[in-house]
């Protein structure tokens, strides 16, 4: 699994403990685009900055290589999109992994793309089979 920005973000309050729990279970990696997007944020207070810090230095979090490049770039010329949402989409396509994302329209055009969204799943951070 590769989580999208705003998933990182929802984790990041405290009332999300099914989101939180979602993600341990599942130990996804993340794109270095959702760093930048996430940690970019201009209006970040310092304890969200830290703990933000900290769930990226624990985090897996996947280059943006030649290969996502030319990925991206292909998406982008086949449908308008957002440059951040290309290269997102492009890493979870170079690697194999499902897009965890509250955006599922945006992506659910891409061939080949896997699409989950957490708050939509049966019941997030619960264990089943």
């Amino acid at each position: 699994m590769l989580l999208d920005s705003n998933i990182i973000i929802y984790s990041a309050d405290p009332a999300q403990v099914g989101l939180q729990q979602f993600i341990v279970r599942h130990r996804p990696a993340v794109s270095a685009v959702s760093l930048v997007e996430v940690l970019g944020f201009h209006k970040l207070t310092a304890a969200d900055q830290k703990a933000l810090e900290d769930f990226f230095a624990a985090a897996i979090v996947l280059p943006i290589s030649p290969s996502v490049i030319d990925r991206a770039v292909l998406l982008r010329q086949a449908r308008k999109m957002a440059l951040g949402d290309a290269i997102i989409a492009a890493t979870a396509l170079v690697h194999g992994r499902t897009l965890v994302t509250r955006n599922v329209k945006d992506f659910s055009w891409i061939t080949g793309l896997s699409v989950l969204d957490p708050f939509a799943a049966p019941t997030p951070g619960t264990t089943g089979t």
